[in-house]
């Protein structure tokens, strides 16, 4: 089974290093691409767009043996970025999972709010964060995250989605969510909140709490590694 991780705004592929080794010693063969604009601060990320980025995960997937089962996850904004890939090749994905994220629906953006300048979106400051979005960071950690981080491309965050084939409803999903309860998942739902709204029309849709802040891979990285077998079926 391959499995393409997809990292949120301002991280690499090497963002998922802790959580890597689990599942391959599950005996999965995990991929972390670091997707374009996100190599480096001084990329250019003038040409980068959420279709752009998009379709190197549908190039990624095109490139893999369609013989072996495929699961795409998507932490964050990822989540925007894998649900298009499914919507792109939903015959090959066997299931999606989204880390504090969800199947971003057509025409809405997955930040429209965040500050840019020009054709960057830098990591904001921890001060406009939510205390839930940091629970379990340490000091050390958010002094961490921050040397590494890489400027957003902002088309990435401001582009609205957009989806082409309804047939991505067939394909099973798993949010495993770390700032929001299931019950709170179930009410934006209720509500019609649009962020969620793509949840309810999916045939087969699974909701794990894992409680901590947004960055599951940095702060439990074991206990999301094990909801991601679990979801597989590992």
């Amino acid at each position: 089974m391959n499995v393409i991780l997809i990292p949120g705004f301002w991280l690499g592929g090497d963002s998922w290093a802790e959580v890597v080794p689990s599942l391959e010693a599950a005996g999965l063969t995990v991929h972390t691409p670091t997707l374009q604009g996100l190599g480096s601060v001084d990329d250019d990320r003038s040409g980068v767009t959420l279709a752009s980025q998009t379709a190197e995960v549908v190039a990624l997937v095109d490139e893999l043996d369609p013989a072996d089962e495929l699961v795409l996850v998507g932490h964050s904004g990822g989540g925007a970025i894998i649900h298009g890939a499914v919507d792109a090749r939903p015959d090959r994905v066997a299931r999606a999972i989204y880390v504090d994220s969800g199947p971003t629906p057509e025409g809405v953006a997955i930040n429209e709010r965040l500050d840019a300048t020009g054709a960057d979106a830098p990591l904001p400051p921890w001060e406009e964060f939510g205390d839930a979005d940091l629970r379990d960071l340490s000091d050390e950690q958010l002094s961490w995250f921050r040397s590494i981080a890489v400027p957003e491309p902002a088309r990435v965050a401001h582009d609205p989605q957009q989806l082409f084939d309804t047939a991505r409803y067939a394909v099973p999903i798993t949010l495993i969510s770390s700032t929001f309860t299931r019950a709170e998942i179930d009410g934006a739902i209720a509500a019609g909140v649009p962020y969620f709204s793509e949840v309810p029309l999916m045939e087969r849709a699974t909701i794990v709490e894992l409680p901590t802040g947004h960055w599951p891979q940095f702060t439990k990285p074991a206990e999301l590694a094990q909801a991601i077998l679990d979801a597989v079926g590992r």
